[in-house]
């Protein structure tokens, strides 16, 4: 005798649906399909909007207002704090020095910081060491740093005059961060200073994906050393090099603590950068210091995103 299924399934009769399984309710499941990621996407969200969004928000808000220096809000102000900050004779110098500043800390940092990467990259005596070395500028604060420096460089007491004068170099002391003809090129030092480590270790991290596989296909193709680096190595550190540069565009654009430590944006806001600048109005005007900071927000979204369309960072063709 043949067994037969429980379930007696007829010829054009009606399939039942399955008895549900155990566990959450239907409802609860599609709930949570419907969102999708959003549960996992939502702290990070929160994050934005609170870190990000809502502070531009503010200062956008703040910008557009009469505030005095005790923080009592006297209304809605229009445009007016713009039209003073851009009719404010020290900008146009301070847009001049934030360009320049930008550009040759972020240029010197990442030559030296490609020379050093190769240097570290090879085997050499002592290579532990001086890894170790270059992380002291970093694990310093910045600020601790420029005060360093802007002792080192005092007229009176500085031990640099104190080098000079003792080797014969100079016949009397200098203040070297008294004027922006000498303190300007001591700040793009120190800045680069405190930019070296990161800046090294990106590029170290990069040098050290390539494949020796790679360099030793160049050998055997009979590449000389030059054209194996100018062929091999800087289109694979590319993405690195991308990496480190756009981060210290926006640091050294933003940086605040080298300027100030060092020279407070003086004499005359003749070494402050825009967002030093910024720091300065706020003592007598916080709407107008606001609007700076939206200028300054512009001016990175800006650049950013210029660098990122003339760099094609995902090396795609446009």
């Amino acid at each position: 005798m043949s067994s037969r299924s429980t379930t007696d399934v007829r010829p054009g009769a009606p399939s039942r649906p399955p008895a549900p399984k155990a566990g959450r309710p239907a409802g609860r499941r599609s709930l949570f399909s419907r969102l999708g990621a959003l549960p996992w996407l939502a702290p990070a969200v929160v994050l934005i909007l609170g870190v990000v969004v809502w502070p531009v928000v503010e200062m956008v808000s703040t910008s557009l207002r009469r505030i005095d220096t005790t923080g009592t809000d006297h209304g809605p102000a229009g445009l007016v704090k713009y039209h003073k900050l851009f009719s404010d004779p020290r900008l146009p110098g301070v847009l001049t020095w934030t360009a320049v500043w930008t550009i040759a800390v972020v240029g010197l940092t990442m030559l030296i910081s490609l020379a050093l990467a190769q240097l570290f990259n090879q085997n050499f005596p002592g290579r532990r060491l001086t890894r170790w070395a270059l992380i002291a500028p970093w694990a310093a604060s910045v600020l601790m740093t420029a005060i360093g420096f802007r002792w080192m460089l005092d007229q009176v007491a500085g031990v640099f005059n104190r080098l000079l004068l003792d080797l014969g170099l100079i016949d009397h002391s200098r203040a070297w961060l008294g004027d922006a003809a000498h303190a300007r090129p001591w700040l793009v030092l120190v800045a680069v200073f405190v930019s070296l480590p990161f800046t090294t270790y990106t590029l170290l991290a990069g040098l050290q994906t390539v494949p020796g596989e790679v360099y030793e296909a160049a050998r055997v193709d009979g590449a000389t050393p030059w054209q194996t680096y100018r062929k091999v190595t800087l289109p694979l550190l590319r993405p690195a090099f991308l990496v480190g540069l756009v981060i210290n565009l926006i640091n050294v654009f933003n940086s605040f603590p080298v300027i100030w430590g060092m020279t407070q944006g003086g004499p005359n806001a003749d070494t402050a950068t825009t967002t030093v600048l910024m720091y300065m109005l706020r003592g007598y005007d916080v709407a107008e210091s606001a609007a700076m900071s939206v200028v300054n927000f512009a001016i990175v979204i800006l650049m950013v995103v210029v660098f990122l369309k003339v760099s094609r960072w995902n090396g795609e063709e446009s």
